[in-house]
């Protein structure tokens, strides 16, 4: 073989591998589609979104820092950035933990229950939507159908 021409790569991938390539080609696609969707009609991101959906849920409208994070799946730094970004438009506010001080809570507020229920139908349309465009697709529809089952 010459050098320069690329040898073919036995492929190695077992059927989990090729399931989760799916998944998160899924993924990416919808989460695209979605993010776009709130930006362009509500000015919020999608992970502000979802932390506002997971506070408007919680006992008291709030959650410890760890708590959010955990839920929407960031990290201590990222949620901490993202509740200050929530906080600096009047969605959420900081409170501390009456019974241990170094516990921060992020509590939803009043404008922050509207948004959230202002963007949930284009969240829920714009999922349905961007899932049936995949269900169209042989690539991902018996992915789809298998999620929606």
């Amino acid at each position: 073989m010459s050098a320069g021409t690329a040898s073919p790569q036995a492929d190695t991938r077992t059927a989990d591998d090729t399931l989760w390539d799916g998944v998160v080609t899924l993924h990416a696609f919808v989460e695209q589609r979605l993010t776009k969707a709130m930006q362009r009609r509500h000015g919020i991101g999608l992970s502000e979104f979802r932390a506002l959906c997971k506070l408007s849920r919680a006992e008291d409208g709030e959650l410890r820092m760890q708590e959010l994070a955990d839920l929407i799946g960031l990290n201590q730094s990222s949620v901490s950035r993202l509740v200050a970004r929530l906080e600096t438009t009047g969605l959420t506010r900081r409170a501390m933990c009456p019974k241990d001080r170094r516990g921060v809570y992020t509590v939803i507020t009043e404008e922050g229950l509207a948004a959230q229920r202002e963007a949930a139908p284009t969240y829920g349309e714009t999922l349905a939507a961007a899932l049936d465009e995949a269900a169209a697709d042989p690539a991902f529809a018996p992915l789809v159908a298998t999620l929606r089952g």
